[in-house]
């Protein structure tokens, strides 16, 4: 049976002059995350990223932590939808916003967006990573493999609602949870994919706790 371990991005630089790069710690969480994903033995693993920069860079930091001898495949489908724009279409907060309040704003702004009829919106996004699923999920019960996509929080909130029928409440809610460089699995069977393991961080914990970072 295929599986496939959809991997968040190592932490971005919030607050920084870049967002879409990778803050120190990011860079490390995705090296741990490499090993973690080198120890479950994937089988002849096909690597697949997004075009965003924090997603190719935790891509590349993977291969090389993991010993993964494959240069990743890109697909746009697999990149997260632009929060800034969710945020000035849906949020308009009362006051101005620090760090601290950001999340609470974006769960009502993703949740406004999510339950938006606009086919051009939540749809779409959801739409391509649902179809980029689905084709990646074929094309490994075919060649008898294993992958590893490098993904964000929004896409994999989106799968894995998607895969277990939630309302658009409990999309954002795992959305809310979800860690960096935390990894998702899913289960490609018979019936369809499944979802095995969801937000997993352990290879943050102990020792490495200090790494836990959910933003």
């Amino acid at each position: 049976m295929p599986v496939i371990h959809l991997l968040r991005h190592g932490q971005a630089s919030f607050g920084g002059p870049a967002y879409d790069e990778l803050s120190d710690l990011g860079r490390r969480q995705a090296a741990i995350a490499g090993q973690e994903l080198a120890r479950r033995e994937p089988r002849r693993p096909l690597i697949v990223c997004g075009t965003l920069t924090r997603q190719l860079d935790t891509a590349g930091i993977v291969v090389g932590s993991g010993g993964f001898l494959m240069e990743p495949q890109i697909d746009a489908r697999w990149d997260e939808y632009d929060f800034l724009t969710v945020l000035e279409r849906y949020a308009v907060p009362e006051e101005p916003i620090g760090s601290a309040g950001v999340q609470d704003v974006l769960d009502l702004a993703l949740l406004a967006w999510i339950q938006d009829p606009d086919r051009d919106g939540w749809p779409a996004f959801s739409g391509g990573a649902i179809a980029a699923l689905e084709e990646l999920a074929g094309s490994l019960t075919a060649g008898r493999r294993d992958a590893v996509v490098i993904t964000s929080a929004g896409v994999v909130a989106a799968l894995c609602g998607w895969l277990l029928g939630l309302p658009p409440a409990g999309v954002v809610a795992l959305h809310r949870v979800a860690v960096n460089a935390a990894i998702t699995t899913l289960a490609v069977g018979r019936s369809g994919t499944s979802l095995v393991a969801f937000n997993d961080h352990a290879h943050f914990a102990g020792r490495g706790r200090e790494l836990l970072t959910y933003r």
